[in-house]
């Protein structure tokens, strides 16, 4: 210090020229030195941040967002506000940095895309259950982050945008209409092999530049404290009076920075994301011609570089549109648009930096979805997902599977068995899933040993069962099958009371053919059921024979004991053949057409039962296919009924028994409006049946196949409702089972394998929830073939016996051999 004391110059001008001596002889070696560390530095730097990103895209997905029909405008600030609990802890942040979303609108020749880009290191499901807490009637698809957002190869152009003024200073958020009218017109209207893609990247800020807001302000208002290091140097030389006069009034004399700071210290208020907003236009590499194929499609010489610039000219052009369409936003702050180069690959890298600072509400009038009701190629949710209520039981021993929940937690929905008594109302078009949904709570009541009855009139779903059904319940299956060589037999005429069988069978054909039908034909064939009830092999296919042939008939009338019948008898052969044929006349050609299938006469007229159809309920599973396309639709209508109603025949036989001894069992009718014409009223079998532990499951396509009673009947007693994809008419009457958790919309408009239900636990109707039915599980090899040839074994009849020989003057028959001309109606 003392040379410096006595000469500062001397010693100045000497370290300057030590300086410059180093300098001349070791400077270049520090120069490279210091290159050599900065690039390192910025290598390590760019390499540490690379893989970072890196374990951000490692597992990420794509949501794909289908809006409701409906849609909240206040829905994204609730998504937004809600998604900053993503922000990491400050050491996490430091280590593997903070994960971004990426909000992206894709539009494409016909159709709009709303996505959500999220890193693998989001656990999967949350950002899922906040789009659905947002908006309740959206839907999300979730697929792997695999496909670029544009197509690479092709011709690109991008940019992006930046706030113009420092980011503190808010964009306009307040939009009376939807701010994205403006960039969904600019992107409509693509040329084909054309897409265009806005991507907005958000992550939760912190730090720092979060306290910029209100030194900004502070600034702005002339406050006596700065918040910068040397501005507080500065507040100590300025005396504090003089500040805080000239402060207020610069404050006073302009306005307009009031403003900003009441905008500023507002922005400041709420949760601050990074935003980054990104757009790209590009061509598929399709449509750009090569240079090695210098000719178009009409064989013209083109050349490659023109077209090239021709279809950037275009792209670059729409680019603008879409650019300007963020006018919209401008305020107190503005985006302003700067280059992006090779935007196929940035968008596809979804790699974010630094970003400018925005509001949650800004945010969520950047990234929403639309709240226009039409908005072209853009599809939208077709039906609200609605959680099961948590009373709802679990699959087991004692309650059958229905489905799983669509929304929420995924877990299974079962209804109980004692709750199935109340019986079951399904609805839906054809391949909305109702097959899949019964076909599994059969399967579930042959897993547990419970009886069941299924009649099918298409065929498929008995074809589904035969190769799913437990082996241990082969020697337990009545099949009925026309495709089944040995059948079962069934006789509808024998049964423990004559009258109820008589009435059952005489009811079924009464409304069956009630526009053909008279009370003299009512006549004939009930006494002709209660003559042969006393024969012990007599069936219904000994009817036709009854009738025309008086050597058979003979013996039968001998037994009759009763006088009135007797006194039908004894009427009926004191007519005249011609009188008498007109009598039978319309008993006989119903009956004719009826037992002419090969299927039924060998089904039902084949002497004695072969089987037990009391058995069949306490524990086995009786099959009945009755295909229309074969046996058709009138014969299939008869002949489901008559099973239908031998099954309630022999229900109701169990009110000899204590309800501790009725084992449950269920009944399966799909497309029950052809089975339901039973003498008696649908009401009273649906109120009883339960009293017998029998749950009847109805299943068809829409109300108008039932009539008003029969709508009413199933409205009032089949009390669990499960109702699939319903047409607009039905969806406004049966809106009234499901409000107020589902609409009529969205009764009209769910998804195939999804339904609506509204169940019964514990005797209580619970509110009406969403669920979507499980694929089968996949058929066994051989199952098909065991099952039907241990039934065929097992419950087949034994011998055919030929009934019904027909009159020798009926015109169809040749007397030298005394059969039929007209073509066999046999099944394959």
């Amino acid at each position: 210090m003392g040379p410096f004391l006595r000469d500062p110059d001397a010693v100045i001008h000497t370290l300057i020229h030590k300086a410059e001596h180093l300098l001349d002889s070791y400077g270049w070696v520090g120069g490279v030195l210091l290159a050599s560390v900065l690039a390192a530095f910025l290598m390590l730097r760019h390499m540490w941040w690379r893989r970072r990103h890196d374990r951000l895209a490692d597992g990420a997905r794509l949501i794909t967002v289908l809006p409701p029909p409906d849609v909240d405008p206040q829905a994204a600030h609730e998504l937004w506000a809600n998604l900053i609990g993503l922000l990491r802890p400050a050491y996490k942040r430091l280590v593997t940095g903070q994960p971004h979303l990426a909000w992206e609108y894709v539009w494409d020749t016909s159709t709009v895309q709303i996505r959500l880009w999220v890193p693998g290191t989001v656990p999967p499901g949350l950002i899922e259950r906040a789009i659905e807490a947002a908006w309740p009637a959206a839907r999300t698809h979730t697929t792997p982050a695999t496909t670029p957002p544009l197509p690479v190869g092709g011709v690109a152009v991008g940019g992006r945008l930046r706030m113009a003024r420092p980011d503190w200073l808010p964009l306009r958020a307040d939009h009376p209409a939807d701010p994205l009218r403006a960039l969904i017109g600019a992107a409509s209207g693509l040329s084909p092999d054309q897409r265009v893609v806005v991507q907005i990247c958000a992550r939760p800020a912190t730090g720092r530049r979060l306290v910029k807001a209100h030194r900004a302000a502070a600034a702005l208002r002339g406050s006596t404290e700065s918040g910068r290091p040397w501005g507080r140097l500065f507040d100590l030389i300025t005396p504090v009076p003089a500040r805080r006069s000239s402060s207020t009034s610069a404050y006073a004399a302009h306005p307009e920075r009031a403003a900003e700071v009441r905008a500023i210290l507002d922005k400041a208020r709420e949760p601050q994301w990074e935003v980054a907003v990104s757009y790209g236009l590009a061509v598929a590499p399709d449509t750009v011609p090569e240079a090695s194929s210098p000719k178009d499609h009409h064989g013209e010489a083109v050349n490659p570089r023109q077209v090239h610039r021709a279809l950037r000219r275009g792209l670059r052009g729409r680019a603008h549109a879409i650019a300007s369409a963020y006018a919209l936003y401008a305020g107190h702050n503005y985006l302003r648009r700067h280059r992006l180069r090779r935007p196929e690959t940035a968008l596809a890298r979804r790699w974010m930096r630094r970003g400018d600072l925005c509001s949650v509400t800004e945010l969520a009038a950047l990234a929403h979805l639309p709240w226009d009701a039409a908005v072209p190629g853009l599809s939208r949710a077709g039906a609200k997902a609605v959680p099961p209520p948590p009373a709802i039981r679990l699959p087991g021993p004692d309650a059958k599977q229905l489905g799983v929940s669509d929304t929420g937690i995924v877990r299974p929905v079962a209804l109980g068995v004692a709750d199935g008594r109340h019986h079951m109302h399904v609805l839906g078009a054809t391949g909305s899933g109702k097959s899949t949904l019964m076909a599994h709570m059969i399967l579930a009541d042959a897993e547990a040993g419970r009886g069941a009855v299924v009649i099918d009139p298409k065929g498929d779903l008995i074809v589904d069962l035969l190769a799913r059904l437990p082996e241990q319940v082969a020697d337990k299956v009545v099949l009925f099958d026309p495709d089944q060589r040995r059948r079962p037999a069934l006789n509808v005429l024998q049964g423990p009371d004559p009258h109820l069988a008589t009435d059952n069978l005489v009811g079924i054909f009464h409304r069956i053919y009630k526009e053909f039908w008279g009370p003299r034909t009512d006549d004939i064939l009930r006494s002709a059921c209660l003559t042969l009830w006393h024969a012990p092999d007599a069936t219904l296919a000994d009817i036709p024979r009854l009738l025309a042939d008086p050597a058979y008939r003979a013996p039968h009338t001998a037994r009759v004991r009763d006088p009135i019948l007797a006194d039908f008898w004894a009427w009926y052969d004191n007519l005249s053949p011609e009188a008498r044929a007109h009598a039978t006349g319309p008993v006989l050609n119903k009956l004719r057409a009826f037992l002419l299938r090969d299927f039924i006469r060998s089904t039902l007229g084949s002497g004695a039962s072969t089987f037990d159809p009391t058995t069949v309920l306490d524990g086995g599973l009786m099959l009945i296919r009755a295909p229309k396309g074969i046996l058709g639709a009138d014969a299939t209508a008869v002949f489901g009924s008559l099973m239908l109603a031998k099954i309630w025949e022999t229900v109701s036989s169990r009110t000899r028994h204590g309800q501790s001894a009725r084992a449950d069992s269920a009944l399966y009718v799909d497309e029950c409006h052809n089975f339901l014409t039973l003498p008696h009223g649908l009401a009273d079998l649906l109120a009883e049946a339960r009293a017998y532990r029998l749950s009847v499951v109805l299943a068809h396509q829409d109300l108008a196949q039932l009539s008003r009673e029969l709508r009413e009947a199933i409205s009032a007693n089949a009390r669990n409702k499960v109702f699939f994809a319903v047409s607009p008419e039905d969806a406004r009457t049966l809106e009234r089972h499901m409000a107020p958790n589902l609409s009529q919309h969205d009764l009209a408009h769910l998804d195939a394998f999804q339904a609506s239900a509204r169940l019964i636990v514990d005797a209580a109707e619970i509110p009406a929830f969403t669920l979507r039915t499980l694929p089968l599980p996949p058929a066994v090899p051989g199952r098909a073939k065991l099952i039907r040839r241990v039934s065929a074994d097992t419950y087949g009849a034994r011998s055919d016996r030929r009934h019904s020989r027909p009159r020798a003057d009926d015109p169809r028959v040749d007397p030298r051999t005394d059969s039929h001309h007209a073509p066999d109606q046999t099944s394959t």
